[in-house]
């Protein structure tokens, strides 16, 4: 057994070579139960390296068979230098201003004169070369055309013939919330937030009490011809500045003397009489 050891002079230099010798061992098991001998675990580690190494060249490396030629193909690797994009994927761009024999050179394609071939923004949208544009000759549309706001609904229609059918008895209220649970109304979205509103078409056999933001002209004459109690339910108020709300009120109570007196006036002289 050679010594786990040994040194050995040159003699053409005064250098030193040391070289290390490890006994071969047969052992397979855990390299943790054995001895404090650090030969035999270097050994060991240098065994398993060397077994990996064979393993890796031994092993058969990956190949793409083509069906069509039935041929062998190796698999390129990518790497930096053949990186690239696919064929007629990216397309050379063109030079102008460049000579006239370069086909796009001196005015470079935008021509000798005219606001087109000068730098800038250029012409607006729509423009006609100064006569009366498209856009401004159609007239202005109605309804959703003629603004997001314009054509959305205001109220909860409700007519008079889907109340008779309803099963309201008599002197039954209607109102937003009764007209729910009837299943006359299902409001949705922002028809949610939306006011009542009684349209006339059709007609009412009892007298109920109505409670709406709004009746139509021909809902209103129908429902006080027979007998039935409207209530105008206020709007929301809408915000004015402190000032002017001051100036309103102010306005008021000055026109509510000035009818208080006109109605003082006329009393007087029926009352003489």
């Amino acid at each position: 057994m050679a010594a786990p050891l040994s040194i050995s002079s040159n003699p053409l230099t005064s250098r030193h070579c040391y070289r290390l010798q490890f006994p071969s061992t047969s052992f397979k098991g855990n390299v943790s139960v054995l001895g404090a001998n650090p030969s035999q675990i270097l050994s060991l580690k240098l065994n398993q390296k060397l077994k990996t190494r064979k393993q890796q060249q031994s092993a058969r490396p990956l190949v793409v068979v083509s069906q069509a030629t039935s041929e062998v193909v190796a698999p390129e690797r990518f790497r930096l230098d053949n990186l690239g994009p696919q064929p007629g994927s990216r397309k050379r761009q063109k030079r102008k201003g460049r000579g006239i024999s370069a086909g796009q050179g001196a005015s470079c394609g935008f021509g000798m004169r005219g606001q087109k071939s000068r730098s800038g923004p250029g012409i607006m949208r729509g423009f006609e070369g100064g006569q009366t544009a498209l856009y401004r000759r159609l007239p202005k549309l109605r309804g959703i055309a003629g603004g997001m706001r314009s054509g959305l609904p205001k109220y909860l229609p409700v007519n008079l013939k889907d109340i008779e059918t309803a099963g309201f008895q008599e002197g039954d209220e209607v109102s937003l919330e009764t007209l729910k649970q009837k299943g006359l109304i299902n409001p949705s979205g922002r028809e949610r937030k939306l006011p009542l509103k009684i349209l006339g078409t059709g007609e009412l056999s009892m007298k109920l009490t109505f409670k709406a933001r709004a009746f139509s002209t021909q809902a209103k004459e129908k429902l006080e011809a027979s007998g039935c109690t409207l209530t105008v339910l206020p709007g929301r108020k809408k915000w004015v500045k402190p000032s002017v709300a001051k100036n309103l009120a102010r306005a008021d109570e000055y026109f509510a003397k000035k009818r208080a007196a006109a109605a003082e006036a006329t009393s007087e002289p029926a009352a003489s009489a």
